[in-house]
């Protein structure tokens, strides 16, 4: 007997802020060095706030966002620092214990 599954979303699991900030910190803390991860990641938080929102929010374009966050993408710095921002979110350095 076959077993049926569908397929899962993370987009639709974030619901607050304190969700996208915890899956976001997660990952990024999984991701160590593989930067494609990391843009997995805020691709899916920006699934789950509104492309076209992030869109209007960052100036560029909703296909342009879809491009640079999937799996095949490579974006620029500017673009990954745009959508943090427009995400609420700030980039920081720290030092490694």
């Amino acid at each position: 007997m076959p077993i049926n599954t569908t397929r899962w979303d993370s987009a639709e699991h974030l619901k607050t802020e304190e969700d996208i900030q915890l899956y976001l910190e997660a990952c990024l803390e999984e991701a160590e060095d593989d930067p494609a991860l990391i843009i997995h990641a805020l691709g899916v938080v920006a699934r789950a706030k509104n492309m076209s929102q992030l869109s209007r929010d960052t100036g560029l374009s909703r296909e342009g966002l879809y491009k640079a966050l999937s799996p095949d993408g490579n974006p620029k710095f500017s673009t990954i620092a745009k959508v943090t921002k427009a995400l609420g979110f700030k980039l920081t350095i720290q030092p490694t214990p």
